[in-house]
């Protein structure tokens, strides 16, 4: 009877090799992993303290840029204004123009009906004399007309130069405001603005920090890293259930394997990547 072939056993050696090699690829798949979470981490800190430095200007530079956009408004309004007040000016003075020389012939046609020498002539002048009278009392309505209008067009632009008086002092108030908080942060926000530049070269993965700038994008408060405390994400009020130590290991895979970000992104609101503190 054949006797049953056991098989081979692994060297003792051999085994423990292998289970070293995995131990040491696990701490090193870790290290990847902790490595950018830190990255990532130090680059939100940046950015959450260039928001603040954003938050301390405030709505100032939007005010600034509504006033100036009123000023605009107002500058256009006075043009148009002044423009149809000179064009009313200059229909006055071709009235009074059409006037005078109405007038003119008036007088002269009234001097020759005296010296006419048949009913024709003086049919024909009294015609042309009663013609230049009506001419003088239509012109004299358009100037009444034109007149009301310009001394309204003048009230508008009185009151749109008041306005815009206003709006310019408000203007000037903003941006002297504006400026100084600018001046007290300029230094500040560039050295950040650097430091971050720098940070986003070390996290070296395109595509996390890609996943990283859409979920901050997409965040009220601009956060897209925020720590685990108590099984909580910090900054948004949503549990993240974890049993074990593997549960949070595979959530902060999650943030450096793109592949694996729809965890992060339903986990925590769509908004939030996490990392343990």
């Amino acid at each position: 009877m054949a006797k049953k072939e056991t098989p081979a056993k692994k060297e003792p050696t051999a085994q423990k090799l292998e289970d070293a090699a995995s131990v040491a690829q696990q701490e090193t798949a870790e290290e990847r992993v902790a490595k950018r979470l830190t990255a990532l981490a130090r680059l939100q800190a940046t950015l959450s303290r260039i928001d603040e430095i954003e938050i301390l200007r405030g709505e100032l530079p939007l005010e600034v840029e509504n006033i100036e956009n009123d000023l605009a408004q107002l500058q256009t309004r006075l043009d148009n204004t002044a423009s149809s007040a000179k064009t009313l000016s200059q229909s006055v003075t071709a009235e009074r123009s059409k006037i005078a020389q109405s007038r003119e012939l008036l007088d002269k046609y009234k001097a020759q009906i005296d010296n006419v020498r048949n009913n024709r002539e003086y049919d024909n002048l009294s015609k042309e004399i009663e013609f230049q009278e009506l001419e003088i009392t239509l012109s004299e309505k358009k100037i009444r007309e034109y007149t009301q209008e310009l001394q309204a067009r003048k009230a508008d632009i009185a009151k749109y130069k008041e306005q815009f008086e206003l709006r310019a002092g408000d203007l000037k108030a903003k941006k002297s405001e504006l400026d100084s908080i600018i001046q007290e942060t300029h230094e500040d926000e560039e050295k950040l603005r650097k430091e971050a530049a720098k940070q986003e070269k070390e996290i070296q993965d395109p595509r996390v920090l890609a996943f990283f700038h859409r979920i901050r994008n997409g965040a009220r408060n601009g956060l897209a890293v925020v720590p685990i405390d108590r099984e909580s994400c910090g900054g948004f009020p949503l549990s993240v259930s974890s049993k074990s130590n593997s549960t949070k290991k595979r959530l902060f895979a999650s943030i450096v394997d793109v592949s694996l970000s729809t965890q992060i992104y339903s986990k925590c609101n769509k908004h939030l990547l996490s990392i343990s503190s």
